[in-house]
């Protein structure tokens, strides 16, 4: 299925792609045995607004009938339900119980990259990072906090980028 995603589209998903690709490295080597899925992540990355192709008026106004449509849209195009559910989780991820913490990443890319910050979000990341290792919630949180705030301080330059590429 060709879907024809306006440039602007195309433009934020390399951009918020790039971003998780910086989260997991980052994760990587601050918890080398911390599990996660970097395949589902960085899918998750490239695809979660997928459903702005439908709804184009949410591509530079409020709205979120694209997470609602984006996962049918994902899955008509072959892709299976535990990746499509990025296209919404991105945008349910504080009404959503047991996520898996690739929905968080995905979330924090989705947000970070243009220099936004969410603490609720990064809190929910850190603790299932803490639970999955063992750790105290706000020693991970301390650690994530950094990786944010290295890649919100590169909004600039991705911003830039983005007007260029794709409007």
């Amino acid at each position: 299925m060709r879907l024809n995603a306006p440039p602007r589209l195309v433009a934020h998903l390399s951009l918020v792609h790039d971003s998780a690709g910086e989260i997991l490295e980052a994760l990587q080597a601050c918890w080398p045995d911390l599990p996660i899925d970097r395949d589902a992540v960085l899918f998750g990355a490239a695809t979660h607004d997928i459903g702005k192709v439908l709804h184009p008026a949410e591509l530079v106004g409020p709205g979120n009938r694209h997470e609602q449509d984006g996962p049918a849209l994902l899955e008509q195009s072959g892709f299976p339900p535990d990746r499509s559910r990025f296209a919404r989780t991105h945008g349910t991820w504080n009404h959503e119980a047991n996520l898996a913490i690739e929905d968080y990443v995905v979330a924090l890319a989705d947000t970070c990259w243009k220099g936004s910050r969410d603490i609720t979000l990064e809190s929910k990341l850190a603790s299932g990072i803490a639970e999955l290792l063992g750790m105290e919630a706000w020693e991970v949180f301390m650690a994530l906090d950094e990786i944010v705030t290295g890649i919100a301080d590169q909004a600039d330059e991705r911003l830039a980028w983005q007007r260029r590429a794709g409007g």
